[in-house]
């Protein structure tokens, strides 16, 4: 259930950037295929991230 979640917030946040950008450049043109592909590769990223950062803490520096 995380993982949807993650992929969820990943893709309405991607989403909604891409939106704001495209709208700021002058002649931008939103897609949302394009964001769907970022946020794909966004949600990879914070999977791998998570997966990869240590979850207790530590005793002594």
């Amino acid at each position: 259930m995380r993982y949807f979640w993650t992929f969820f917030w990943a893709f309405v946040l991607v989403q909604m950037l891409s939106y704001v950008v495209s709208s700021m450049t002058e002649g931008g043109v939103f897609d949302f295929k394009s964001g769907a592909i970022i946020s794909v590769g966004v949600f990879i990223l914070i999977v791998i991230a998570s997966a990869v950062l240590p979850n207790e803490p530590v005793e002594k520096h």
